[in-house]
């Protein structure tokens, strides 16, 4: 029973992560005057979960890895630090 329940919570997990991926690029050629770019904070998220969102992306179109509707170099920063943590770029601790 518990082994079940550990699977429905990391399903459901999976789905809420996918939830804040970022978006399908629908900007393209289209300037969005009412919607602000993302920058930092967006950019270390998309990052941070870009190992769930590229498995995901591959099996959907609406879904991408990088949000093309941004501020430039902070998002990238951001994105670089996520991405970096995730994949092992932070410091090793040693108990």
């Amino acid at each position: 029973m518990k082994k079940y329940f550990l699977i429905v919570l990391c399903v459901i997990a999976l789905f809420l992560i996918a939830g804040c991926t970022a978006g399908a690029n629908n900007v393209v050629n289209v300037l969005d005057v009412t919607r602000e770019p993302v920058g930092f904070w967006y950019g270390l998220w998309h990052g941070s979960i870009s190992p769930i969102t590229l498995v995901i992306s591959l099996f959907s179109d609406n879904i991408g890895m990088y949000e093309v509707y941004n501020n430039g170099g902070w998002y990238d920063f951001g994105f670089l630090l996520g991405a970096g943590g995730v994949f092992g770029g932070g410091i090793k601790i040693v108990l």
